[in-house]
């Protein structure tokens, strides 16, 4: 078991950066793939990035390319989201999750454990 327990989230005006984080505790973070995912107002849950257990390779949905960068600190058992420029399209709770997998993975079917999530608010 690991328990995820995301921070860092807010609201700011369109164009502001944010940095989410996501603490692990349980299990050590380098045992896993982790992404980010958001739940948008009326909307499904929506793949953000994900990155490999060594953090050479990441994946990025191409809503937010060039904006948002994940990264992780095994030793200190954490992942991030930086998140720039920020659209009012881009409001959602924003969840961490844990995959076991040896490769990154975009479904959210594929992971196996979720923080409760935090919430985001990009006013215009």
């Amino acid at each position: 078991q690991v328990q995820l327990v995301e921070s860092g989230g807010g609201l700011v005006q369109a164009g502001d950066s944010l940095r989410l984080s996501c603490a692990a505790s349980g299990r050590t973070l380098w045992n896993f793939v982790m992404g980010w995912f958001r739940r948008a107002p009326g909307k499904e849950r929506e793949f953000v990035a994900a990155i490999s257990r060594t953090g050479d390779d990441t994946n990025t949905a191409d809503s937010v390319k060039g904006r948002f960068t994940i990264s992780r600190d095994n030793a200190k058992n954490t992942v991030y989201l930086q998140m720039n420029s920020l659209k009012p399209e881009d409001t959602a709770v924003y969840y961490c999750a844990a995959d076991e997998a040896e490769v990154v993975q975009t479904k959210p079917q594929a992971y196996d454990y979720w923080g409760q999530g935090t919430r985001v608010t990009v006013s215009s």
